[in-house]
């Protein structure tokens, strides 16, 4: 973990006061990337933040997440000059009576756009088998693909509780 990703955390809110670490932490963050089909990918640029809803999928070990953007758009030109990103996928809209049983999953990490075309498949694939609607988009030649090389995962229960992942 870069210096740069590394929270600050004080023992209040790591968990549950004096518990060990969720040992199905890895399960639970799978969980919630499996129940959810959109994310905010969250970049910067130009001294400025920018949030940006996607479509995505990932690899079974967590490591990397795809997503596919046109070339033509702000958020492209931000992850051309700043590969640091950050992504958030909650729950928020399976909770709307209760709120404290809302959870969410902070991403760190790396996005590339992918050229190679072993790997540009790879992600193609896993993005059309979530998302079978976007297929014409996503194999448009006005689209880039990304893959986001996750290094941490920060899963967030009760508002408070966080429970530090790295895959």
């Amino acid at each position: 973990m870069s210096p740069i990703d590394d929270p600050v955390f004080n023992n209040a809110t790591e968990g549950s006061p004096g518990s060990p670490p969720d040992p199905n932490i890895r399960e639970t963050i799978r969980r919630l990337l499996e129940s959810q089909l959109f994310c905010v990918l969250c970049t910067q640029g130009d001294s400025q933040p920018y949030a940006s809803l996607i479509a995505f999928a990932f690899t079974p070990d967590l490591k990397k997440i795809y997503f596919s953007t046109p070339t033509a758009t702000r958020k492209y030109r931000l992850l051309e000059a700043c590969d640091r990103i950050a992504l958030l996928i909650d729950s928020r809209c399976s909770h709307t009576g209760d709120f404290s049983r809302v959870e969410a999953v902070t991403v760190t990490g790396l996005a590339r756009q992918i050229q190679e075309t072993g790997e540009a498949e790879t992600g193609i694939r896993l993005l059309i088998k979530r998302h079978p609607y976007m297929e014409k988009f996503i194999r448009s030649e006005s689209a880039g693909l990304f893959r986001i090389d996750a290094e941490r995962y920060f899963h967030v229960t009760r508002f408070q509780e966080v429970s530090p992942w790295t895959p």
